[in-house]
């Protein structure tokens, strides 16, 4: 019989702190812990490259797609083809992220990092010099199959933290990917069609032939840098912290956190607790319940994603905002600004006044609110012949809960994190929930997409049907959210 189970014989207290004073004074391994902050650094650098790199081929994309000999111009079909090549992209990322991430768990993080790093500069540089549909797709598929990085990275700083600074370990990530939101659009805006803007400067015939080489030329020199940055820094955190493999295993008899037949034995040796736990026992309650609200978190956020540029792209008849492409780069570049801003300043402070699952239920609501502000920055355009202050308030209000939005993912690293009882499987959890995420952003922008249109052409109540629809899907999100724990998963000894 298992040794190890997940309290449930106490009601939990919801007003409790996420540290009470108590176990701060009594146990030493709760006092607050710095941060190793080169280590983090190095990792940044990792987070993003990888962000630069993906927003940096969003400006152009269409516009490479609609040259490409199969489509010929037409711009009707740009969506279909568009669809295919970001679908396949996640289908690469699904049928090779967990395979990843399960490899780092035997072989070391820093390995897969590298690699992967190398492979991601591989395809950026060969996207740039794609000429037919085919090979743009073996450029994305192959970006898509290297994004094993994002998982390992996640494990590591899942190994170089503890309860104690786990949130403002967690809290950094977000900041280097909001920076990468605005780098990133800026390089593939400006620099896509250099022979255009600079004929004097980009003159030989490669750029003509060649024309969004360049930014992706910008982007491979980020993820070659943070490869460089990796390889002669970045210390391996796999081997070295295997002393302290069962740290995830939180042993505190007075927090009830799940069932007890779902944690895999700790009464084990230390030779077997430094090995990676089979893959049956990573599928425990923890981890699925974990798992299925990370991907509910990515679906939500994939519909939004896809539809602000769409709503607000869309002539004011329509349900729109009818914003130009340089408009709503601004507004973007604007949010990535204020969320860099906002994760770093209030992210870790949140989670110790309120607790994970109550900051992780507030994110999944402003979601909802983000849904429901659509029609009204419509309404606020129809009356006001355009755009006006009311829709520029509306969309800083959308912005801003997009910012508490945001929050949901350092949550979801915390939590994923302490579902594992063993650290040697860190890379097989994250694996899983990578899998779970990548499902979801290929099908949510699809899905959402079909909803607007189908709701506009229907004119299904007024052609808001879709949001009432997203609005209920947020919901259903919050019921997922209601089986996680009030903080971390916490395991014990019986």
């Amino acid at each position: 019989m298992s040794l190890t189970r997940f309290e449930d014989d106490h009601e939990l207290d919801e007003e409790a702190p996420f540290l009470s004073d108590q176990e701060v004074r009594t146990d030493l391994n709760l006092t607050p812990t710095p941060l190793p902050k080169a280590q983090i650094c190095v990792l940044l650098t990792a987070w993003l490259a990888e962000s630069v790199l993906t927003g940096s081929i969003s400006p152009y994309l269409n516009e490479l797609v609609r040259e490409l000999p199969n489509v010929g111009g037409d711009a009707r079909k740009v969506g279909y083809y568009t669809g295919i090549i970001v679908a396949l992209h996640y289908a690469a990322e699904v049928a090779t992220s967990f395979q990843w991430n399960r490899l780092s768990d035997h072989v070391g993080r820093k390995p897969v990092l590298l690699c992967c790093f190398a492979g991601t500069t591989l395809s950026i540089l060969l996207f740039g010099l794609s000429r037919s549909f085919w090979a743009v797709i073996l450029s994305r598929c192959l970006h898509g199959a290297m994004k094993g990085h994002i998982g390992a990275v996640k494990s590591v700083i899942a190994e170089l933290t503890d309860e104690t600074n786990v949130a403002r370990g967690f809290a950094m990530p977000p900041v280097a990917w909001s920076l990468g939101t605005v780098i990133g659009p800026m390089i593939g805006g400006v620099l896509s069609r250099p022979q255009d803007r600079w004929p004097h400067t980009f003159s030989h015939p490669f750029w003509a032939d060649y024309p969004y080489f360049l930014p992706c030329l910008v982007a491979a020199t980020f993820t070659s840098f943070s490869f460089v940055i990796m390889a002669l820094y970045l210390e391996e955190t796999l081997n070295s912290r295997s002393s302290e493999s069962l740290q995830l295993a939180r042993i505190n008899p007075d927090t009830p956190q799940g069932d007890a037949d779902d944690s895999p034995d700790l009464d084990m040796s230390p030779d077997e607790s430094e090995k990676p736990l089979p893959l049956r026992s990573v599928f425990t309650r923890p981890v699925i319940i974990t798992v299925a609200n990370y991907a509910m978190l990515a679906l939500l956020d994939s519909m939004v994603g896809a539809y602000i540029p769409l709503v607000w792209s869309t002539p004011v008849e329509f349900g729109g905002l009818n914003l130009n492409p340089a408009s709503i780069g601004s507004w973007l570049s604007l949010y990535g600004v204020m969320d860099g801003i906002f994760q770093f300043s209030f992210f870790s402070r949140f989670i110790s006044r309120f607790g994970l699952r109550r900051v992780f239920v507030s994110s999944i609501v402003s979601c909802a609110v983000i849904y429901t502000i659509f029609p009204f920055e419509n309404l606020a355009a129809v009356a006001g012949g355009g755009s006006n202050l009311v829709v520029w308030l509306l969309i800083i209000l959308q912005l801003s809960l997009l910012c508490i939005f945001d929050m949901a993912y350092g949550t979801m690293y915390m939590y994923v994190s302490s579902a594992i009882t063993n650290k040697r499987s860190l890379g097989a959890a994250f694996g899983l929930s990578q899998v779970a995420t990548s499902v979801q952003y290929a099908l949510g922008p699809a899905v959402a997409d079909w909803l607007f249109a189908f709701s506009l052409t229907h004119n299904v109540l007024g052609g808001n049907f879709a949001y009432i629809v997203l609005v209920g899907v947020a919901c259903i999100g919050l019921g997922v959210a209601s089986q996680l724990p009030r903080n971390t998963w916490v395991h014990r000894k019986e």
